[in-house]
């Protein structure tokens, strides 16, 4: 009896805090994006020349799960520093040319 009511317990207890732990997000929020968004802005201000190299080699918190800076010129779009390893071939490339998955232009 004490066996089936300690299993019962454990049981719920499990089930009580499975949804907390299922719920728990893999990937950055939109306040996190923002918030590194700010911090990337701030470390350019300070210093570019040391913030494109925190950025390149994901640096300074400037790559956190799913969420990563890049920066790109502003006269000819290519690339100039990229958190993500996943991605350092994009380096120098054209942002205007990049697609997403579905074959969308980037931006349209």
């Amino acid at each position: 009896m004490i066996r089936t009511l300690t299993i019962a317990a454990v049981s719920a207890t499990v089930l009580m805090f499975s949804p907390a732990a299922f719920a728990q997000q893999t990937g950055g929020t939109a306040d996190e994006a923002k918030a590194m968004l700010m911090k990337a802005v701030a470390a350019v201000k300070a210093d570019k020349a040391k913030a494109l190299d925190m950025f390149t080699k994901g640096e300074g918190g400037f790559l956190d799960r799913d969420l990563y800076v890049f920066c790109s010129t502003v006269s000819d779009g290519k690339i100039v520093a990229l958190s993500n390893p996943n991605a350092k071939q994009n380096i120098g490339v054209d942002t205007r040319t990049l697609k997403d998955s579905t074959g969308k232009a980037f931006g349209a």
